[in-house]
């Protein structure tokens, strides 16, 4: 029964949502690089080796495998939810350049002077690529070049194609006379009715994810209920080549099934 009082008031005393948003108001801001997502950053490295080295002396040969088979799977989805969150970050700050980079167009600005003034309001993510892209306007150069190389220098192929749209559209109108900005407005148009899709699946997707998770933490609960009843699995798992094999034919099903989730999940709400 005390194990299981001590996970429930663990759960009791959890800091609420609203103390965290309090107490990270009363701290001084962060130097840059030095947030909270990077203090993340920071421990993976020494809470990884940790854990498998702990599953490694309790759980053996077999502990070993299964906690660095599940150690990379966790890896994996978080790096690439992090990248899916920047890829959408930065596909939302585009749009937002192209808009303010229309908007100057319309109103009569040379091209040039126009991407100065985007590049000066824009989000630092996309904001060397205004600056780039007002240079080589106002020497006379290949603009839709910049927008193309960019693009192929993103990390991602999904992370590129917004400027090469851009790119080609620059282009387009450099080849045939199209108004420029009529172009980049309906770039900038679909890009934002792909961020507000993705947006609005990712709130969908909620749910499901919720569900894959429990589903996922079913066998560890019943480990613990199969433990707080007498029955012992644990010392099943850590002795005999049976139990090991168990375990690691456990956890690799397992691992399989989340990799198989995220697939399914994560396709559907990149941009």
């Amino acid at each position: 029964m005390l194990s299981l009082l001590v996970p429930a008031a663990a759960l009791l005393s959890w800091p609420d949502q609203r103390a965290r948003t309090r107490l990270a108001a009363m701290r001084p801001a962060n130097a840059p690089g030095e947030g909270r997502g990077s203090s993340r950053v920071r421990a993976v490295p020494i809470v990884v080796p940790c854990g498998i080295v702990v599953a490694a002396l309790l759980a053996g040969v077999g502990g070993l495998l299964a906690s660095g088979a599940a150690a990379a799977v966790g890896l994996w989805w978080w790096r690439g939810r992090g990248a899916d969150r920047r890829r959408l970050a930065r596909a939302a700050a585009l749009a937002a350049g192209l808009r303010l980079l229309v908007a100057e167009l319309r109103a009569g600005s040379h091209p040039a002077a126009a991407a100065e003034g985007a590049a000066a309001e824009a989000d630092p993510a996309v904001g060397g690529v205004f600056r780039d892209l007002a240079a080589t306007a106002r020497l006379g150069g290949d603009a839709a070049a910049v927008l193309i190389t960019a693009a192929g220098s993103a990390p991602a192929e999904r992370d590129g194609e917004p400027l090469a749209r851009a790119g080609r559209a620059w282009a387009l109108a450099d080849r045939h006379g199209v108004a420029l900005a009529e172009l980049l407005d309906s770039v900038r148009r679909d890009l934002e009715h792909r961020v507000a899709f993705a947006h609005d699946v990712e709130a969908k997707l909620a749910g499901p994810r919720s569900t894959a998770a429990v589903l996922a933490g079913l066998p560890l609960l019943g480990l613990a209920l199969g433990q707080a009843s007498g029955a012992d699995p644990l010392a099943v798992l850590a002795n005999g080549l049976l139990g090991q094999a168990l375990l690691v034919a456990g956890v690799s099903l397992l691992c399989a099934g989340v990799v198989w989730t995220v697939r399914l999940t994560e396709s559907v709400v990149r941009p």
